[in-house]
């Protein structure tokens, strides 16, 4: 079969090579899993340059969420068990964890639906505990990874201010219902989201990017917000000033998604249920820009990782086939 194997770290064009490999082999509880579609994530990227927390051994496949067909033809969600990730024909993946791909959703956006929108609800409604009527502010609001927020925010009944940078972005967070767009590339952040709150802030705030993100942030969280940390796509891991926190009276709550497959993968299953509600109830859907070929996947994994990406990157091992 044909994979796309990391011998040595670096950026993603340079160091993935497309090879042709053996099969894997399923090991005790595994199953051998074809590839119908997979998403491209920042985490993709990050165990490509070798700056991930988790280290395969290499050489290994990237690709970190996927949508496959089982031997006996049943669609499902997996996260395949790397080093034999999703940037390949086939993979193999826990079978407890096997999710029931919704059957209102395509290949390409059942694979999307996964990460993103698990880590979204949990960040929301396990740790923040939005509720309807308040105000959530997302940042790189038009990424992949953080549509799934808005959209989440929007069917929770909240306001939504998402943050992006540049035109084009402003225009897709427009289009998923953004209540208020802020461009950070032509406007401060804090002085708007007071502007557009009367002076209260965000009640909620989700933040993938760390850095000056999370420093704006902190400057229009409102009375009792909490600013959920997801990640740090800048690069930059911020140094919270726990003397702000107290005085203004905010938390700033940490969100490790994976963390709840070993401690709590019951509630995986549950808040892949409610997903599944919502995604037949057209109130979320991922959004999918491209559904790129094999042969593209280390061009949209280092599309990614440079951010200029917008919507999810899918990869399509076989788009003549039988994947719908």
């Amino acid at each position: 079969m044909q994979a796309w194997r990391v011998r040595t770290p670096g950026e993603p064009r340079e160091a993935m090579r497309l090879e042709e490999v053996p099969e894997p082999v399923p090991g005790e509880g595994e199953v051998r899993l074809r590839v119908l579609a997979a998403n491209v994530n920042f985490p993709d990227a990050l165990l490509v340059r070798g700056q991930y927390q988790i280290k395969p051994p290499l050489p290994f496949t990237p690709g970190v969420e996927i949508c496959g067909q089982t031997e006996d033809g049943r669609r499902v969600i997996a996260t395949p068990s790397l080093p034999h990730g999703g940037f390949a024909e086939y993979v193999t993946a826990p079978v407890r964890a096997l999710l029931p791909a919704p059957d209102t959703l395509d290949d390409a956006e059942a694979a999307a639906l996964h990460i993103g929108y698990q880590t979204g609800w949990f960040g929301l409604h396990r740790r923040a505990r939005l509720r309807a009527g308040e105000t959530l502010l997302v940042h790189a609001a038009a990424g992949g990874f953080c549509i799934s927020s808005v959209q989440l925010g929007k069917a929770a009944g909240a306001t939504v201010i998402g943050v992006v940078g540049g035109k084009a972005k402003a225009r897709t967070a427009e289009e998923l219902g953004c209540d208020l767009v802020i461009d950070r590339s032509a406007e401060e952040i804090a002085p708007r989201v007071k502007e557009f709150t009367g002076g209260r802030g965000a009640d909620v705030v989700y933040d993938p990017v760390g850095g000056d993100a999370y420093t704006a942030s902190a400057k229009c969280v409102a009375f009792e917000g909490r600013i959920v940390v997801v990640g740090f796509a800048s690069g930059t891991i911020p140094a919270p000033a726990l003397n702000h926190a107290l005085v203004k009276n905010y938390s700033v709550l940490g969100l490790h998604w994976g963390l709840y497959a070993a401690k709590d993968p019951a509630a995986i299953l549950a808040c892949h249920t409610e997903l599944t509600r919502l995604a037949a109830e057209g109130a979320v859907k991922p959004l999918v820009s491209e559904r790129v070929p094999l042969a593209a996947a280390a061009d949209a994994v280092q599309r990614l990782a440079d951010g200029t990406t917008t919507g999810r990157l899918v990869v399509v091992p076989d788009p003549d086939g039988a994947a719908r």
